[in-house]
């Protein structure tokens, strides 16, 4: 995990699990089937990540896969870098 994996990855663990042990939450820990991201918390983390990476984050890209796990967020972040 890089630079942008650490950042996602810290940003849902200090607002959507708090308190919980960083090392339970990998790179590929399903978020969205889980129930760790849901519609409300996901357009939180598309706020984050238009700030903090300065990127432009389509409608569309909010379908599917896109935001089931951190490794799949970092892998948008960084096509749009």
């Amino acid at each position: 995990m890089g630079e942008v994996g650490a950042a996602i990855k810290a940003y849902i663990l200090e607002e959507f699990l708090p308190g919980e042990d960083a090392s339970e939450l990998t790179d590929t820990t399903p978020l969205k089937s889980t129930g760790i991201l849901d519609s409300i918390a996901t357009l939180s983390v598309v706020s984050f990540l238009e700030e903090r990476f300065k990127i432009q984050i389509e409608p569309h890209e909010l379908d599917g896969d896109t935001f089931e796990s951190v490794a799949n967020i970092e892998q948008l972040v960084s096509s749009k870098l």
